[in-house]
């Protein structure tokens, strides 16, 4: 049975740390919905309230364009290991990108990763916990490491003109404001 909480315990706390992916959920009132899977150790709760994790380049870049229409967004996390359990952070977020003038302060809280292109802060509204009793065991082996490889091999400014390429649509015909170009 789900359980709604005004905020994290330090037992989710706990459970977060343990995980090594999470899920992340966003859309506008009128665009196909995404869910992305992310790890790479990109995520940092701040507090009880606010969480933030670091998004580096890849295909697409369809968070970013939902959360410059509409800042709702959900975060899951799901128990592939021990005692079954589904935790679900809502709230609404706002994104640094990378070359803002805030970005370097909430960098630091990031191991660096290559290719690292935005930063999401969630502001938690509600958190959910659920069963998680269908969900299957899975053995974590090791992160990929391809992606790193590829952003390091690029550089930032070959990094930059990717953004500039392939990262300035959503899937839907949503414009994104490109990493690097704005300086909120």
């Amino acid at each position: 049975m789900a359980k709604f909480f005004p905020e994290l315990s330090s037992s989710h706390r706990e459970f977060i740390a343990k995980q090594k992916l999470f899920f992340v959920a966003t859309a506008t009132a009128d665009s196909s919905i995404n869910i992305s899977p992310k790890g790479m150790n990109s995520f940092h709760v701040i507090d009880d309230k606010t969480i933030a994790w670091l998004n580096v380049t890849g295909s697409g870049n369809e968070t970013a364009a939902h959360v410059q229409s509409n800042s709702r967004m959900t975060i899951m996390f799901c128990a592939f290991e021990g005692s079954p359990m589904i935790l679900r952070l809502y709230g609404n977020a706002q994104m640094t990108q990378y070359g803002d003038k805030n970005w370097d302060s909430q960098f630091q809280n990031f191991e660096p990763l290559p290719g690292a292109r935005q930063i999401f802060t969630l502001n938690i509204e509600r958190v959910q916990t659920s069963c998680g009793m269908s969900i299957p065991f899975f053995d974590f082996v090791s992160e990929r490491d391809q992606l790193s490889k590829w952003a390091d091999k690029q550089g930032q400014g070959k990094m930059q003109d990717y953004w500039l390429e392939k990262n300035q649509t959503s899937i839907d015909g949503i414009d994104i404001t490109p990493p690097g170009s704005s300086q909120a």
